[in-house]
């Protein structure tokens, strides 16, 4: 059964195929947001996805609690942009304040609109996301999603990798595709198949993480805090509409099993003097990892498989989510348009960058927050006060961008590797609506398109309502053109001739004859 959730065993999803030599261009381990997003950007591009996921529904409760504007995007490119903002909220305040209630540090940007044409900053419920992105993925006739199903082992070979997994109804199945992606988290399969290592940043703190449902919403804060007490470090966020979590740092002699019982957790919610039913409490240990190697060959990994972070920075998921929209138009190059698969060595080149400043930014934040020490932490206060006093409001530190070290850039190009704004429209039309998952060039003559690559002026009729913004742009930046790569970062600016010259070398594949509306 093609394009919806497969459970009673492989051979069932394959009627009137063989179940051995399976062809896909794409087996994708794991079915979380990582694995969902990279299914459904490859499945819009027409490719042949098989996903392997061990279990059969939905983890029913929150984990992951924020995205940005970035994310948000993406949604939106994979058609559930509407269906995610009934599972979320644009992000309020966050504020840092200490155990008096004094503020140290506040980012007030969750509700205003960021480049990508959306709210800066969204919180919300991951169960009615995930649901979302698996009924989108029931639509593409191509993609297959495989329930009950947990990888074994990968073999290479000159033009395909051979999968092995072992359903949950005893069965042994092998499938064969050109490329295997590891989107199946922390305690990766598919990674330690390969033998990768995870270099540690030293961070390791342990938090009782706390879901609630508000009995009386109007009891509840309107803004997302670190309360950095020294007796006890605590947040408090909202989640996604209806929901409200507290994460409680665990002091030195706490043991799981005690904090866990009955009580306790009622206890530290009293002090709040709100009242609320109490979904789910969980043990997490918070830490910064991150694999060395990202690709071997035709395996390659992403999300949690790939990277870990404390949840202070709110980058985790949407960290997992730029790798899938950085290595799907990267895969679809190499599948497609026959871009040389050396194309997937930028994979890690750009985004590895990202992931250790977000890693390094949530590690500081942490260090900030879980500060035990009273003396330590008068000083704490003291230092932040004085600073917060003299800049007001914060913004979030400019962090995050792919590395361009061996990326797929303009050299020396200072807007390449920015996100392109998505204008949006006095009637709420956005620019990637109008335009298709293609990388565009886009200047104030337009030109011959091809199958990789939409050129196309800023005059166009068919963006009509984004010509002013996109010519003020160009205008602004005193660019002629912009290329801009699938995955909504600039290439670079300029020419456009030698923008075109440069994005096909990058490639290294000869699709400028491919010519297509």
């Amino acid at each position: 059964m093609r394009g919806a959730p497969c459970r009673g065993g492989f051979a069932k999803c394959h009627e009137g195929r063989s179940t051995m030599n399976t062809r896909f261009d794409a087996v994708i381990v794991g079915l979380g947001p990582v694995g969902a997003v990279l299914a459904a950007l490859l499945g819009q591009e027409g490719l042949d996805v098989a996903v392997l996921e061990r279990s059969h529904e939905v983890y029913p409760l929150p984990r992951a609690a924020h995205y940005d504007h970035e994310i948000m995007r993406v949604f939106q490119r994979v058609g559930i942009a509407q269906e995610a903002l009934a599972h979320s909220r644009p992000a309020g305040a966050y504020e840092f304040r200490n155990a008096a209630g004094e503020l140290l540090m506040a980012a007030r940007r969750g509700d205003e609109q960021g480049a990508s044409g959306w709210a800066f900053a969204y919180m919300f419920n991951q169960p009615g996301v995930e649901r979302a992105l698996r009924a989108r993925l029931t639509q593409m006739p191509n993609v297959s999603m495989h329930m009950g199903q947990t990888f074994r082992s990968q073999v290479q070979h000159a033009d395909h990798v051979e999968v092995l997994a072992d359903g949950d109804n005893g069965e042994t199945v092998r499938l064969e595709a050109r490329f295997l992606i590891g989107c199946d988290g922390a305690w990766s399969p598919v990674r330690e198949s390969l033998g990768v290592a995870l270099e540690d940043y030293k961070f390791d703190e342990p938090w009782l993480v706390v879901d609630t449902i508000p009995l009386d919403p109007a009891q509840m804060p309107t803004a997302n805090l670190q309360i950095c007490d020294p007796a006890r470090p605590t947040t408090c966020v909202q989640m996604g509409p209806g929901r409200h979590r507290w994460e409680f740092m665990l002091l030195p002699g706490e043991e799981t099993e005690a904090v866990l019982k009955p009580g306790f957790v009622e206890d530290l919610i009293s002090d709040w003097g709100v009242d609320v039913e109490i979904e789910r409490r969980a043990v997490y240990r918070f830490h910064g990892l991150i694999a060395d190697r990202w690709r071997d060959g035709r395996v390659l990994i992403a999300g949690d498989a790939a990277h870990q972070m404390p949840p202070f920075a709110g980058q985790g998921m949407c960290s997992g989510i730029r790798d899938a929209a950085n290595l799907a138009w990267k895969l679809t190059s190499v599948l497609k348009i026959g871009a040389n698969s050396d194309l997937l060595d930028s994979y890690q080149a750009e985004r590895d960058r990202s992931v250790r400043d977000y890693i390094e930014l949530a590690i500081e934040m942490g260090r900030v927050v879980c500060t035990l020490d009273p003396v330590l932490a008068a000083q704490r206060d003291a230092a932040m006060l004085a600073s917060m006093q003299a800049n007001a409001i914060a913004s979030p530190p400019p962090v995050g961008g792919p590395g361009k070290q061996g990326g797929i850039f303009v050299a020396g190009d200072p807007l390449a590797g920015t996100i392109f704004p998505q204008p949006v429209s006095v009637d709420g039309l956005r620019l990637d609506d109008a335009l298709d998952g293609r990388a565009w060039l886009i200047d104030r003559l337009g030109g011959e398109s091809a199958s990789d690559l939409r050129y196309i002026a800023a005059s166009d009729p068919l963006i009509a309502p984004f010509r002013t913004a996109l010519e003020a742009w160009l205008e602004e930046n005193r660019v002629e053109a912009v290329l801009v790569r699938p995955d909504r970062y600039i290439y670079g600016a300029g020419r456009a001739d030698a923008l075109l010259s440069s994005w096909r070398a990058a490639l290294a594949a000869d699709v400028a004859l491919q010519t297509v509306v």
